[in-house]
C-alpha cells in the first residue's frame, strides 16, 4: 500500500530569539496534526515564546488540529509565552468560533497585527 502524501506545509520564519511565525498551508487534520505539533514544539524547545501561526492558507482543520492549537497555546503559556492566530480563513475562523477557540485565543487579521500584538507583551 503506497504511503499517502500529507498535504499539509508548514514553513517557519524566525524574526528573532523569541519569536517565530509558522505559515500553515493545506490540511490539519488527523493525519498531519502531529507534524504542526512538532514545529511548535520545536519552536518553544528553541526559546521562541511568541508563535504567530499564519492560518492564510489553510484550507481545513478538524478536531485533531484544533486540538494541537489548544495544545500549542498552553505549552505556550506555560513558558511565559502565547500563539497568536493570524488571517484564519472563514472555513477556520468558523470552527475556532464554534469551539470558543476564538475566546483564548482571539485571531487576528493578519501576521502584522498579530506581531504587534506579540510585542506588547514586552
Amino acid at each position: 500500500m503506497p504511503e499517502r502524501e500529507l498535504n499539509l506545509d508548514v514553513d517557519v520564519v524566525v524574526r528573532d530569539d523569541r519569536t517565530a511565525v509558522l505559515v500553515v498551508e493545506g490540511e490539519l487534520d488527523m493525519e498531519t496534526a502531529d507534524l504542526l505539533g512538532a514545529h511548535l514544539t520545536e519552536q518553544l524547545r528553541q526559546g521562541r515564546r511568541r508563535l504567530v501561526l499564519d492560518l492564510s492558507a489553510l484550507d481545513f482543520m478538524d478536531s485533531s488540529g484544533l486540538n494541537v492549537l489548544i495544545r500549542a497555546v498552553q505549552k505556550a503559556r506555560d513558558v511565559g509565552g502565547d500563539l497568536y492566530l493570524a488571517a484564519p480563513t472563514p472555513a477556520v475562523r468558523r470552527i475556532l468560533e464554534i469551539t470558543g477557540v476564538t475566546m483564548t485565543a482571539p485571531p487576528h487579521a493578519g501576521v502584522a497585527e498579530a506581531l504587534a500584538a506579540a510585542g506588547d507583551e514586552r
